[in-house]
């Protein structure tokens, strides 16, 4: 404090040195005081309202800038929204899909068994009654067959005058071509 109450008396001190840096000058002090009023009446007009308006503009922007980025980001939420319903709408027909295509599959495959038993039930038949008509068939070669035997059999006995010991002869030899054929 001591050194700052040596300055003050320093200054109002009528030293008889003019111009130094720590004098008051009662006229300085008032042209000075009067420019910066000028200063502020001119920069008022000229720079401030210039200055505050590039403010307001600025304020202005700033704030429709954070509108817009408030109006956007509702807008995006929607559509998160929006794409999650869609989503998991998707996702339930991909679903209903997958369950109708299982059920045809399974369909099918029943459908296919089904087809498949009736034909071969069918194939068997089929070979069941080939197999009969074969058998039928062979059975009635068989018969005109032993008719025939017979036939030549009785002719041969009728050319022939036997007694009964050369016709039971005859019989078995025909027998016997008839074992070998």
């Amino acid at each position: 404090m001591n050194i700052a109450a040596n300055l003050l008396l320093l200054a109002f001190s009528g030293s008889g040195k003019t111009g130094g840096p720590l004098d008051v000058n009662p006229g300085l002090i008032l042209w000075t005081v009067v420019t910066f009023i000028f200063l502020l009446l001119i920069l008022k007009k000229v720079a401030w309202k210039p200055i505050l308006n590039s403010l307001s503009e600025r304020e202005s922007f700033i704030k429709d800038s954070l509108d817009k980025a408030e109006t956007a980001r509702k807008e995006t939420e929607k559509l998160i929204a929006e794409n999650k319903f869609n989503l998991s709408k998707a996702e339930d027909e991909a679903q209903k899909i997958i369950e109708q295509s299982r059920e045809l599959a399974e369909k099918l495959k029943v459908n296919i068994l089904e087809e498949s038993k009736l034909q071969s039930k069918k194939m068997i038949e089929d070979a069941k009654s080939e197999i009969e008509r074969k058998n039928q068939e062979a059975f009635n070669k068989l018969k005109d067959h032993v008719a025939d035997i017979a036939i030549k059999a009785a002719e041969k006995i009728l050319r022939e005058d036997l007694d009964e010991q050369k016709q039971i002869k005859l019989v078995n030899k025909y027998l016997n071509e008839l074992s070998k054929n």
